[in-house]
């Protein structure tokens, strides 16, 4: 049992910190799974951006100005100044009056808290309720923002408008997910009455933001995907939690890209002996054992997969809390691909949960294929690091517990996938080859993400990145069907910086794992990296740079 930590001043500020985040982005009580706030959405307009940056403002110099007292605090002062600054910069930068992209934006987090929120009892549906009928004064402060980025000359690029726009229609109408959601009560029926007018009135401000983008944003918004290099360098630093050379990493990802596609043909050839990866993909396609149908189908398999890599792992190379055992894969309630995960709430009432949604008119998957999916995604990948945050809460504050940083939290579970390849799990070809396709897909984005933004000679020689180049691309990469690879370009040209954290953090993981074994002269074939992963998971996501600080002294 580990002792429970005494908090020291450092801890108070990054408490403090918290319950501040948690007043001015109430959804995080869902997310918590704190009581209170049910119904209450963050300020989007921009005067709740405004009081966010003054906040930020006020707790970044308490922290500036409050002495460390051991190295937890040395940790936690570091990661809370490096947020701290990056949320007043991003601000300063104008973020929020272009905050419109087609996975991680406001019109996304207004509809998709709901799928966090219970509705086992009738103040469940209550809250339900409530928070219907609040979308649209969230929804009309979001749009406040956007139209002074119209104002300042600060907007999205046209693709993401379209793309939004058709997403945020399937919300309009008898049809919604907000009808569907508030025909599922079994309630009384005043109650009833109050779900179904929050589904019109939450329907109704999606279509309010139809108009706006379609009418508003729209003839404003350039063609042009690139967001340049400096806008580029600040969401990098945020997503990687360090700042990285990013033309050594262009060339790096266009290296390592063919490492992944060499590494592709010598395992195909063995699935299919003197094939290519083309001929060994339509064998395994082909194959009934390999093939899964429906979305039950999906659902059992993941998991199954995932309870069964819990109770290995969790007997020979990683300890596993009893609460963290529990990982639910769900079948989002959405259709527009992706898959993520949710991390279990503070006292494990709600478990981790692994999403798939599946888009629509999918209904056949490929477990050789999604094998090393679920381990991304569970353990031990995304369950394992978040689940631990979350578990140790004798020796990490909630800021700490809380936290995520991108190239931290993405870098470890591409990290974990290979570590599965080496632990014994993907030594089928057919496995290994689904690994590969999906490591290969990461270093294609690296190249994509930062050779479109900073418009970067293309590796080819034939002129200079645009958008409409990255889908041919990407398909050359990416053995999934075109709605797959639509939607992932997409989310690449509207979220710069986050689609090469993953690659990036994997990266920096091994760096850094290869410098631990160095230091310590740990044989990693006797157990030598299990303490390795004890110590790098104890601290939290945290900043890449300043795990390696916390690691290498």
């Amino acid at each position: 049992m580990t002792d429970q930590r005494i908090p020291t001043p450092m801890d108070d500020l990054a408490e403090e910190w918290l319950d501040t985040l948690l007043t001015l982005e109430p959804e995080l009580h869902i997310h918590l799974g704190r009581p209170g706030h049910e119904s209450e959405y963050a300020d989007r307009s921009p005067d709740g951006v405004a009081a966010y940056a003054d906040a930020a403002r006020a707790a970044l110099a308490r922290v500036r100005a409050t002495a460390v007292e051991d190295d937890t605090d040395a940790i936690t002062r570091a990661e809370l100044i490096r947020t701290l600054e990056l949320d007043v910069e991003k601000i300063e930068a104008g973020f929020w009056q272009r905050d419109l992209n087609v996975i991680a934006s406001p019109s996304q987090d207004f509809r998709d808290i709901f799928d966090l929120m219970g509705t086992e009892t009738e103040d469940d549906w209550s809250h339900v309720a409530r928070r219907m009928q609040n979308v649209p004064a969230a929804m009309s402060g979001y749009l406040a923002s956007l139209r002074i980025g119209i104002a300042a000359g600060n907007v999205p690029a046209i693709r993401q408008v379209r793309e939004v726009a058709a997403q945020a229609r399937k919300q309009v109408g008898p049809d919604s997910f907000f009808a569907a959601l508030a025909a599922r009560a079994d309630v009384p029926a005043s109650l009833k009455a109050d779900l179904d007018a929050g589904a019109r009135a939450a329907s109704e401000a999606y279509g309010t933001m139809v108009e706006f983008l379609e009418n508003d944003l729209a003839p404003v918004a350039p063609e042009q995907d690139a967001v340049g290099r400096e806008h580029y360098a600040l969401a990098s630093r945020a997503f990687v939690g360090a700042a990285i050379d990013l033309d050594e990493t262009y060339e790096w990802g266009i290296d390592e890209l063919r490492r992944m596609v060499e590494e592709q043909e010598r395992i195909a050839g063995e699935i299919v002996p003197g094939g290519g990866v083309a001929d060994a993909i339509a064998h395994l396609e082909n194959d009934p054992a390999r093939k899964l149908h429906g979305t039950e189908a999906l659902q059992a398999w993941m998991q199954e997969t995932s309870d069964r890599a819990v109770a290995d792992l969790g007997r020979t190379h990683f300890d596993i809390p009893e609460p963290m055992r529990r990982l639910e894969c769900m079948i989002a309630p959405t259709e527009e691909g992706g898959i993520y995960y949710t991390p279990p709430s503070e006292d494990f009432q709600r478990a981790g949960r692994m999403w798939w949604s599946v888009p629509e008119g999918i209904t056949e998957f490929d477990t050789w294929r999604e094998l090393t999916t679920v381990y991304h995604e569970g353990v031990p990948g995304h369950h394992l690091q978040c689940g631990l945050a979350v578990h140790n809460s004798a020796q990490l504050n909630g800021w700490r517990r809380f936290s995520w940083n991108s190239g931290h939290g993405e870098g470890w579970a591409l990290y974990a996938e290979r570590l599965m390849a080496e632990l014994g799990y993907l030594d089928d070809p057919a496995d290994r080859l689904g690994m590969l396709d999906g490591q290969r897909m990461r270093a294609a984005r690296v190249v994509l993400d930062i050779g479109v933004h900073l418009q970067k000679p293309k590796p080819d020689g034939t002129g200079t990145w645009t958008g409409e180049d990255a889908f041919s691309f990407m398909a050359q990469h990416v053995n999934m069907n075109d709605s797959f690879v639509r939607f992932e370009v997409n989310r690449y040209l509207g979220w710069p910086g986050q689609a090469p954290s993953y690659k990036v953090g994997q990266r920096m993981w091994e760096q850094l794992r290869d410098e631990w074994v160095a230091a310590h002269g740990a044989d990693p074939q006797s157990g030598g990296l299990k303490e390795f992963h004890r110590q790098a998971l104890a601290v939290g996501s945290i900043g890449l740079g300043t795990l390696r600080s916390a690691l290498l002294p």
